[in-house]
């Protein structure tokens, strides 16, 4: 019998179905993964706003968790939307019970068009029980700064938020989206050798950007359960949403924002 590698994400669910959970199945599918789901919050939102939040109890969480994975244990998980210390809590437990070394974080805190979605309050229980655990932290310019309490305006701040993250207990970093000169820069640090990769590429000129963090974050978890290295994840990742995007800017699909192309 043949054996899908297998992929949970934990994250919320985009009524849209552009981001968040919808979005890392698509993904997770298109990399051929058998995709798992455990819903941290239901969401209101489309391409334009996040209208309302209705978040999962951590007791329904820790359910949705093992349930799923006593029966079928994630080769690696993508982790997106947390809201609270709790739901935290609750994920981190379960990652040291099932010891699950695979974990991508997204620390998803504010959308798009600006809904807090974690609370401040929250942050500090992010760093001390999720970010320590995972394997690579994929934060934006934006989750970057808040996490590290910096400003980031040009290479040298990236690669300076990298040496605060890995301080805190960071292992493999992805900063995400800094835009100079025309360019954008992404920062890699891979922990085993010390070494940071710069990635440039140019301006896609598209509205279709809806669910881009949530996309390459379970694309890299997808290739992380395939057997890549964080590089190499890495690499095939961002050509993926590259071509997403590229490719999403074809479709009309919404008033704001709309999704990339998953498939």
């Amino acid at each position: 019998m043949k054996r899908y590698k297998t992929v949970l994400t934990i994250a919320g669910s985009d009524s849209s179905g552009g981001a968040g959970i919808q979005a890392d199945i698509k993904t997770i599918t298109y990399f051929k993964c058998y995709a798992m789901s455990v819903i941290t919050a239901l969401t209101a939102q489309n391409t334009q706003e996040v209208k309302s939040i209705f978040n999962t109890t951590p007791k329904f969480i820790r359910e949705q968790l093992n349930t799923t994975c006593s029966d079928i244990k994630p080769d690696s998980i993508k982790i997106g939307m947390l809201s609270d210390k709790k739901i935290i809590q609750e994920i981190s437990k379960f990652i040291d019970n099932y010891k699950i070394s695979k974990v991508v974080l997204d620390p998803v805190m504010v959308s798009t068009s600006g809904y807090l979605l974690l609370k401040k309050s929250a942050i500090s229980s992010l760093t001390k029980n999720l970010i320590t655990k995972s394997m690579i932290i994929t934060p934006n310019l934006k989750e970057a700064e808040i996490l590290t309490n910096t400003k980031i305006n040009s290479k040298d701040d990236m690669i300076n938020a990298i040496q605060i993250l890995e301080k805190i207990g960071a292992k493999n970093i992805l900063i995400k989206g800094l835009i100079k000169n025309g360019k954008i820069f992404d920062c890699l640090f891979i922990k085993k050798n010390k070494k940071i990769h710069f990635f440039e590429s140019g301006i896609i000129k598209s509205k279709n950007t809806h669910g881009t963090g949530c996309t390459l974050s379970s694309a890299i978890a997808s290739n992380l359960a395939l057997g890549e290295d964080i590089l190499n994840s890495v690499k095939k990742s961002r050509n993926y949403i590259k071509r997403a995007i590229i490719k999403g800017s074809l479709y009309k699909i919404g008033k704001g924002s709309g999704p990339v192309y998953h498939f």
